[in-house]
């Protein structure tokens, strides 16, 4: 069976994709900030290295697929928002591509959000300072936007279209690269946000026409797809997992 290293694994997404996937058999290699295989810290450029070089010796520098799910929510420090959701996934596989190029059809698949596609229509600056590989310019903006739900929105908006960009670059390669955009998803991260005074009642009250928040095992679910043969010409894909939310927010577009 394949060998894949799976970002934000001891809790939430994470956690559940790990269950399904060690369920089928796989190898795994799980990051986290602690509780892992690999503890590391994905917000800092130190423990993102740190990352890639543990995962490349436990790999033997050949990779099957990466599943990124770490990620923080909108209660986290704007410039942690930035590092982990944004340069924490795209440091990390950018670090691990010629090992997942070695295994002959190397797969990833990021846990993105429905709130990426919020930005569609007008990317915020800090979102093109991710894009352009800026961390320092990005996290200052992120810091003077003093608005936790637009960094979070542009850190998500900011590596799906990494993932897209990558995926036509992996194509050539014969590897695929597919983002998920779940919803809301009931998790700690999730649990803290309906919490905070800030945004409790926002996200209360943000529901999906479905009417209920997700749960890992359905976004595990979509992981498994996207990375069996079943989704084998399937490349650079959002696949939206959220009850209908960004088809309730943005009907005509798609």
């Amino acid at each position: 069976m394949s060998t894949i290293a799976v970002t934000g694994a001891a809790s939430g997404i994470g956690a559940a994709v790990c269950q399904h996937l060690e369920a089928a058999g796989h190898s795994l290699i799980r990051v986290d900030l602690r509780n892992a295989d690999i503890n590391a810290d994905l917000s800092t450029a130190e423990g993102r290295k740190a990352a890639v070089e543990q995962t490349l010796s436990a790999c033997n520098n050949r990779l099957d697929a990466v599943v990124a799910c770490a990620g923080v929510g909108v209660t986290a420090p704007a410039t942690v928002i930035v590092g982990v959701n944004h340069f924490g996934v795209t440091g990390y596989l950018d670090g691990l591509e010629d090992a997942l190029a070695a295994s002959g059809q190397g797969k990833a698949v990021i846990i993105g959000s429905v709130a990426g596609s919020h930005m569609v229509a007008a990317p915020h600056p800090m979102a093109v300072a991710m894009l352009d590989n800026d961390e320092a310019k990005a996290c200052q903006l992120a810091a003077e936007a003093d608005n936790p739900s637009a960094v979070y929105a542009a850190s998500k908006y900011a590596v799906t279209v990494y993932g897209r960009r990558k995926a036509v670059e992996w194509g050539k390669r014969g590897m695929r690269l597919n983002i998920i955009a779940p919803g809301a998803v009931e998790t700690p991260l999730h649990k803290a946000s309906l919490d905070d005074a800030r945004f409790g009642e926002a996200v209360k009250n943000f529901v999906a026409p479905m009417g209920r928040a997700g749960v890992p095992a359905e976004i595990a679910d979509g992981v498994d797809f996207l990375l069996s043969d079943k989704s084998a010409f399937v490349n650079g894909s959002v696949l939206f997992i959220d009850g209908g939310m960004d088809a309730m927010v943005r009907t005509k577009t798609f």
